[in-house]
């Protein structure tokens, strides 16, 4: 007979994959709210200084511009976030414009995603719309 048993039983080993399985299983849905949570922020944190970018830019030239490299972002006509979730434009119209719209749209919607938040707007008047969400501008969205 033995004296010491060492090692883990099958009974042991399946009883701990079955908590981790339920861990994961109520972590992973929070994980992915949060992932989408920081990259719409990411999206109006973009637009944000795109408004505040056009602005100076209005009082230098009095008119808005199209070209995002003249506000500072490193292409034009298009802009991918970091995460490469959200491509941003701006839509100033004809030329000596007195308006712009900035819009993120978000890329990367797979069948698993819901459709939330996935487009954003800005203007020059200040006015923040979203879809299919109207509150998607608050910071807890």
């Amino acid at each position: 007979m033995r004296k010491y048993m060492r090692g883990v039983t099958l009974m042991e080993l399946m009883i701990v994959v079955v908590i981790v399985g339920i861990l994961a299983a109520v972590a992973y849905p929070n994980y992915r709210q949060y992932a989408a949570r920081a990259k719409r922020n990411e999206a109006r944190a973009a637009l944000l200084q795109i408004a505040t970018n056009q602005e100076r830019f209005y009082l230098q030239n009095n008119t808005y511009t199209e070209d995002l490299t003249a506000l500072g972002f490193p292409t034009t006509p298009t802009f991918m976030t970091d995460t490469g979730s959200y491509l941003i434009r701006v839509d100033a119209g004809s030329a000596n414009s007195n308006n712009f719209v900035a819009r993120a749209v978000y890329q990367n919607l797979d069948a698993s995603e819901t459709a939330k938040c996935t487009n954003f707007t800005i203007d020059a008047r200040g006015s923040k719309a979203s879809l299919p969400l109207l509150d998607c501008w608050s910071a807890t969205r």
